[in-house]
């Protein structure tokens, strides 16, 4: 959905597919009613991530992007203090009692307003929600959103704070695959409560309980990769360099019989620069021939072959818009790493993972 004060905002695939749900389960009144009650989901859930992320640019933390669920988001932050300080002491409560809070006082003034407009409304006749009746129902989705995030499963505003407490007594990775694993069973236990009381609305929470605690599990694997897994693991050895020298026909002659998309520039032994293959072709189109050395940039990052992956990506996003990042050692380029190969390899070494964790537990 874009960038919004700097923060990416994500909508999972199954949020807008929903709405095709709500549309079936409120055929009886129109699709006109069931696409206004999907809204009426959209409006408590903006309510509370809105109140969430005031929270978190009151702490200080610094996001790097929100996806949203049809029953919370899910923050990634820019750095790790900012992860670390969200699951730290009275930030850790008040992240997770803005959104509850922000909710039942939502539909505290809704159904003020709504008892002053006319006496005659009542609040409590079932079903609660309904797209029958969408005042109601736009005041019972802001209670019944705020009260849900009282579950002890994760990624709810409760399962966020038992997770912080186990993870200062036992760890950030055991906490996460805890959390993860009691949310599924409670989504599983929720779906089934609602298969049994023929409720839509316990199945539709069950559902994305369980979505939203697979993507923590899938975050802990990923966490454990970048933090144990070493750049001599990941870097790419076969690769090729331009010298300061080259000529950019001669480089972009280069280009053409490489897949790289950025070459490390080294004189002799010694690194001295990077430069994109598309720099190379502007260049040419815009000023002819010239030399490297005109081009490059001076200015990059470089890693050691001991640098663990969390650290190099931290390098790679912080970086001078290059997607590359040369490894040496003893002042040698002896690998590069790049966005690309960090994207396929850390799928990989995150799936190895997993299967070394499930033969040593088998």
């Amino acid at each position: 959905m874009g960038r919004w004060m700097g923060v990416e905002l994500r909508v999972h695939a199954f949020f807008p597919l929903l709405a095709f749900l709500f549309l079936g389960i409120s055929a009886s009144h129109g699709w006109g009613r069931g696409m206004a009650l999907f809204l009426v989901l959209v409006v408590a859930v903006i309510v509370r991530e809105t109140a969430r992320l005031l929270v978190a640019a009151w702490l200080g933390l610094r996001l790097r992007a929100v996806l949203l669920l049809p029953i919370c988001g899910l923050f990634a932050y820019a750095n790790p203090e900012s992860q670390e300080n969200s699951n730290r002491g009275g930030g850790q409560f008040a992240m997770a009692l803005a959104g509850p809070l922000a909710n039942w006082a939502t539909a505290l003034v809704m159904a003020a307003a709504a008892l002053g407009a006319s006496s005659s409304i009542n609040l409590f006749q079932t079903p609660l929600i309904t797209s029958g009746d969408l005042l109601r129902s736009m005041i019972w989705m802001q209670v019944f959103m705020g009260l849900l995030h009282l579950l002890p499963a994760y990624p709810l505003d409760f399962g966020r704070l038992l997770r912080g407490s186990f993870a200062r007594k036992h760890g950030l990775a055991l906490a996460g695959r805890s959390a993860a694993g009691l949310g599924q069973a409670l989504s599983l236990a929720i779906m089934l409560g609602g298969i049994f009381l023929r409720s839509p609305w316990l199945i539709i929470a069950g559902f994305f309980i369980m979505i939203g605690a697979q993507i923590e599990d899938q975050g802990v694997f990923f966490q454990s990769v970048v933090d144990t897994v070493r750049m001599r693991e990941v870097m790419l050895t076969d690769f090729a360099t331009l010298s300061p020298s080259d000529t950019l026909a001669d480089a972009l002659v280069r280009c053409v019989h490489s897949l790289q998309e950025d070459f490390p520039v080294a004189r002799g032994a010694q690194l001295v620069g990077i430069v994109s293959r598309q720099r190379i072709v502007d260049a040419l189109r815009n000023d002819g021939n010239g030399y490297i050395q005109s081009i490059m940039s001076r200015a990059f990052q470089i890693a050691r072959p001991e640098d663990t992956l969390g650290t190099t990506i931290r390098r790679l996003t912080a970086g001078h818009g290059m997607g590359l990042i040369p490894v040496t050692e003893g002042g040698r380029v002896v690998g590069i790493v790049s966005v690309q190969n960090l994207m396929s390899s850390m799928s990989l070494l995150a799936e190895q993972r997993r299967l070394e964790r499930e033969e040593s537990e088998n």
